[in-house]
């Protein structure tokens, strides 16, 4: 089979067998419950979701995406310095994982405005979720060493692809923070960059950097979980597309898709 010239055996861990399974389908439940109008509780979705909860512990967004990111970049940082047996895979997947966050806690702390708040409900959540995900993740291809490698090496291939994600998922947030001056609260219809073909493309970044990452592990994880994290932004970026829809009108383009040019 092709999928075994690609992939590492799966390890004889009942745990990680467990969360391959369950992070993909969570991730993709996820985006179908955005897509039905059940968002997670931050962003530009949060006053919608919690108008009605007059108990909902409110944070500012900045510290709330902090609580959600640093303990996954931490994570990173611990298994560098701890794995007893580090071999060239290894290390470049705990490395971009590292990259990864550090540059979502550097965007949270200098690129980012935010009007709104996050409810502690979802911030927590979204942090245990990522700190497991990056563990497992590590864990499963620390496993993996006991076997021999794939026939098609994809290291390479996913470093560039990572490289390629990063930087335009970065670039495209730059666009969106500088929408906004100084003090303003004001949702703007992003334009530049690839926003003027898919209203997410900060989100299709992203699965191309995921992409990258599951091809530098070649682990069944690390697919489960690229594929349960495009389902998801599959899903988010609808429900934003919507929300620009219904929030301008006839001003947000029809022909702007949601997260792939000129198919969705």
């Amino acid at each position: 089979m092709v999928i075994s010239l690609l992939l590492f055996p799966p390890p004889s861990s009942i745990y990680v067998t467990t969360m391959s399974i369950l992070s993909c389908a969570s991730l993709a439940n996820g985006g179908y419950m955005e897509i039905k109008g059940k968002h997670m509780q931050y962003s530009k979705f949060f006053d919608a979701v919690t108008a009605s909860k007059d108990r909902e512990i409110k944070l500012p967004s900045r510290i709330g995406m902090l609580i959600a990111y640093t303990p996954a970049f931490l994570a990173g940082l611990l298994a560098y310095v701890v794995l007893p047996y580090r071999d060239q895979r290894i290390l470049t997947l705990v490395s971009v994982l590292i990259v990864h966050f550090f540059k979502r806690v550097v965007e949270v702390l200098f690129v980012h405005k935010y009007s709104g708040s996050m409810a502690l409900d979802a911030a927590i959540p979204i942090g245990l979720s990522y700190l497991i995900s990056t563990m497992t993740m590590i864990y499963a291809q620390y496993l993996s060493q006991e076997f021999r490698e794939p026939a098609i090496d994809l290291k390479h291939v996913g470093i560039a692809l990572f490289v390629i994600g990063i930087v335009g998922s970065f670039y495209h947030h730059n666009i969106l923070s500088n929408l906004r001056k100084k003090g303003d609260r004001e949702y703007r219809i992003p334009k530049g960059g690839l926003f003027d073909l898919v209203i997410c493309p900060h989100y299709l970044f992203e699965i191309i950097e995921f992409i990258g990452v599951s091809c530098i592990a070649q682990t069944l994880y690390a697919l489960f979980f690229t594929l349960g994290t495009m389902f998801y932004l599959m899903g988010r970026s609808y429900a934003t597309r919507e929300w620009y829809r219904s929030k301008f009108g006839e001003k947000f383009h029809k022909d702007v898709k949601a997260l792939f040019p000129y198919t969705f």
